[in-house]
């Protein structure tokens, strides 16, 4: 289907993405603040993670079957950050779809490509993915930009940087310096789109993410989710004009 779709059958589908969004963000919110302050057992807290991961897998199966009709304008592949990210919010004009899920990893995301992102053949992916295992996400990230290839030839990727972080999370800041260096090589490789979050969201002063950005050092406030969208969004819409 064509572009051309309603205003009214847009907008319904945002207000479903949107009510889904809602309860999905409540499930992250029981599941994160609950455990951690239990200081549960690992292995507690891995099977938490687990049944999250196949919780939002199974409810975005059930969404491909909404989209089925409709051309997706951008899809948002990620971990915490992009499930947090309230898409009808910052992109009305788009149609969005959010596959992100607290405390995925690279090996996590590329697993799901199929029902995440190649069954709906978005115009744009968007992706923000390795924070959580940054020290091994390049066993294979290369390998997911191989898939958006072969599998979504039409579809523009822009990929984002791992993002500035503070508090208990400062200590990676260096490390997701060097490995943004590396995602803006493997961009240029594959002649994706390569978008600068850490710098936007980083305070020099201080060496770590503006405090006003973030809720724990880690996560984003609703301003740091205005810096991520004004950051990203020129890459979108270049991304879009060029199909």
């Amino acid at each position: 289907m064509t572009v051309q779709i309603t205003i009214t059958k847009k907008v319904l589908l945002i207000v479903l993405a949107a009510v889904v969004a809602a309860g999905s963000i409540a499930t992250a919110l029981v599941i994160f603040l609950k455990v951690l302050p239990e200081k549960r057992e690992q292995k507690e807290w891995q099977e938490a993670l687990r049944q999250y991961y196949d919780g939002k897998v199974a409810l975005y199966r059930e969404e491909n079957q909404r989209y089925a009709d409709y051309e997706v304008d951008v899809a948002f592949l990620g971990d915490s950050l992009t499930d947090g990210y309230d898409l009808a919010t910052y992109y009305p004009q788009y149609v969005t779809v959010n596959r992100g899920i607290g405390g995925d990893t690279t090996h996590g995301l590329e697993a799901r490509l199929e029902v995440s992102a190649y069954a709906i053949k978005p115009k744009v992916v968007v992706m923000l993915i390795g924070v959580n295992n940054i020290d091994t996400m390049f066993e294979n990230y290369e390998r997911i930009l191989q898939g958006f290839a072969q599998n979504l030839p039409e579809t523009k990727v822009v990929l984002v940087s791992l993002t500035a972080m503070g508090l208990g999370w400062a200590e990676r800041n260096e490390k997701a310096c060097y490995n943004n260096v590396k995602i803006k090589a493997l961009a240029e490789k594959y002649d994706f789109s390569f978008v600068d979050l850490y710098s936007a969201l980083f305070n020099a002063q201080t060496g770590e993410i503006h405090a006003e950005y973030t809720t724990d050092g880690g996560h984003l406030t609703a301003e740091g989710y205005r810096v991520f969208t004004d950051t990203v969004t020129p890459a979108i819409e270049a991304a879009l004009a060029a199909r």
